[in-house]
């Protein structure tokens, strides 16, 4: 099973990454490591995590890290479609 990442679930990653770069520069590379590992799991055990709010969607929360990470479950991938800040209104 493959990762495929769409373009806002990468600059979302990116942002957490900046935003932790410039107000908690300590955290910024174990958060992204964690966050990616975690996501990284998903090829295992793709259907781990819950049903999404949004239909045909799953949600893995990072705990730890106050992260939700939005994704598809395809015959061939993982989708990655959101990484969420548990904070963050939600649709």
């Amino acid at each position: 099973m493959q990762i495929r990442w769409t373009p806002a679930a990468a600059a979302a990653l990116e942002h957490i990454k900046d935003y932790l770069d410039d107000h908690n520069p300590h955290l910024a590379q174990p958060t992204v490591r964690r966050l990616y590992a975690t996501i990284c799991s998903l090829k295992a055990l793709p259907r781990r995590g819950r049903e999404g709010s949004e239909q045909n969607t799953r949600e893995l929360i990072c705990a730890p890290l106050p992260y939700i990470v939005v994704y598809r479950v395809t015959d061939e991938s993982v989708q990655i479609l959101h990484i969420k800040h548990t904070s963050q209104d939600w649709p």
